[in-house]
């Protein structure tokens, strides 16, 4: 695969952002287009390993050597088919996966070497829109069964497309105004500009999956309504309850969790270029940072968003904190060796763009106190202090200190999916409150889970593949059930 040697000559050409002060402006996308003759060299540079450990590294299992040959000589409409073969939405992850496969490269024991996978992933799909190649694909015989899925995040956008294009009649049910999940509503326009996701859903569509949008299960629709009208039932719900923060001062105004101001802002993003919905939006709860001194409590990916969210509102100020001690520079070779995914410090694009800016910082090692508010009941202030470095990152005492914040922001991961659906199927729950379904087949055989309600949160690469083989587990309940012969997985289409 690639050009042989191509690693020792070629160096490797990282994807290029715009400049930090200029794109902190707007609410488009800022990766740089490359010219379509480096993205070959950066092809060849794969090795052809004996071992291609990137497969592993991505839980899709992505032919990623397969990829890099065909674009290094020029068949990109080679490529986009092996893409495809493992990955229904590569634009999605080419965009927002921060890359395992590329931590797993073998280049990468060289750290900071390793081919661009996820720059070459996104120009293939970005080139096959472009020219056509992307399709709706019906099905070629129809099954006369029916499967709900609930939630159109990437899970079960991947479970439906699977489903239907195996010829079975696929209802999407989503409670939002439009399908998508938290592609759709958490993650800013700038990091995947809403109509990328919305002409994926529309190619749902024409492939006959019926969206029903503003719709939520156990309200508008029974649970003894569904199991009548749908021979099975997926739940791709996700982990939607958020971590909260019990410390004094919680239920002042200015006080939310981070998907409730990110919901806000791209909902406004999306009117704001014109991005059809499919149902009534709700009213806007005013959440805004603009002018504020603003604190984000979480330093992950949500995180980051909430920081540059409000720098694109022109906030006063934005500190985001962390309770975990500062991550090494480098990759922790006696904690994360490869091709493990390296526990190491990585400046966020969100936190560049901060401090370009002169309007934010980053600290690590804080152990919030408290928040005090003004005569008005609005968050006024945050107290803290610097956290010890081991479990369980207790304050330090004589560290106290205090910081003005007039919104603040919990973004500190979630803790399992909402119960109350899964409690109307009286389904099992695992120790952490997950659906408790090990190959995807809930405690009823005719329910399934797939995506972070039934593994905890994860990466989006998980989600679709959880997605794709939770269809694979419904597709052979349903033709059991139709006293067929089961078809293997490659015949079935999925």
């Amino acid at each position: 695969m690639g050009k042989l040697g191509g690693f020792l000559e070629i160096q490797r050409s990282p994807v290029k952002w715009d400049d930090p002060a200029r794109r902190a402006g707007n609410y488009r996308e800022f990766i740089l287009d490359r010219p379509v003759e480096e993205i070959q060299q950066q092809g060849a540079r794969c090795m052809s390993c004996g071992v291609p450990f990137c497969h592993n590294g991505c839980p899709l299992g992505n032919l990623i050597p397969d990829w890099n040959d065909l674009v290094y000589t020029g068949r990109w409409r080679e490529a986009i088919d092996q893409l495809h073969a493992t990955n229904n939405f590569p634009e999605f992850t080419g965009r927002v996966c921060p890359a395992p496969c590329e931590a797993s490269c073998v280049l990468e024991i060289n750290e900071g070497d390793a081919v661009t996978i996820k720059q070459i992933e996104n120009t293939i799909i970005d080139r096959a829109w472009d020219e056509g190649w992307v399709t709706a694909v019906p099905p070629a015989h129809e099954s006369g069964q029916r499967v709900a899925v609930i939630g159109s995040g990437p899970a079960g956008m991947a479970a439906a497309q699977q489903l239907r294009r195996a010829g079975h009649g696929v209802v999407l049910f989503e409670r939002d105004e439009a399908a998508g999940g938290l592609i759709r509503f958490g993650v800013p326009d700038f990091k995947i500009e809403k109509h990328v996701v919305e002409r994926r859903v529309q190619q749902l569509v024409a492939e006959g999956v019926e969206l029903r949008c503003g719709v939520e299960v156990g309200v508008d629709v029974t649970i003894a309504e569904l199991k009548a009208e749908f021979d099975a039932v997926i739940l791709a719900i996700g982990s939607r309850v958020p971590r909260d923060l019990p410390v004094e001062g919680r239920q002042l105004q200015g006080v939310h969790f981070a998907m409730e101001y990110l919901y806000e802002r791209t909902r406004w993003a999306q009117d704001d270029q014109g991005v059809p919905h499919q149902a009534p939006r709700p009213e806007s709860r005013g959440i805004s940072a603009r002018g504020k001194h603003v604190v984000v409590i979480g330093g992950g990916d949500t995180g980051a968003d909430c920081v540059a969210q409000s720098i694109r509102e022109e906030a006063a100020s934005v500190v985001q904190v962390e309770l975990l001690p500062e991550p090494p520079t480098n990759r922790p070779d006696d904690r994360t060796p490869w091709p493990l995914w390296p526990a190491k410090f990585r400046l966020s694009y969100a936190m560049e763009e901060a401090r370009a800016l002169g309007r934010g910082v980053q600290n690590f090692s804080v152990a919030t106190l408290g928040l005090e508010g003004d005569d008005q009941g609005r968050v006024a202030t945050l107290r803290y202090a610097q956290a010890a470095p081991a479990p369980p990152f207790q304050a330090i005492e004589g560290t106290e200190r205090e910081q003005p914040a007039e919104l603040v922001l919990l973004a500190m991961g979630f803790l399992h999916p909402e119960a109350q659906l899964i409690d109307g199927l009286g389904l099992d729950k695992d120790q952490r409150g997950n659906v408790k379904a090990g190959t995807y087949t809930t405690s009823d055989p005719a329910v399934f889970a797939a995506g972070d309600c039934r593994r905890g949160q994860s990466l989006i690469v998980w989600a679709i593949n959880e997605g794709r083989q939770c269809a694979r587990m419904v597709d052979r309940f349903l033709g059991e059930q139709a006293g067929r012969d089961v078809r293997p997985a490659a015949l079935a289409g999925i």
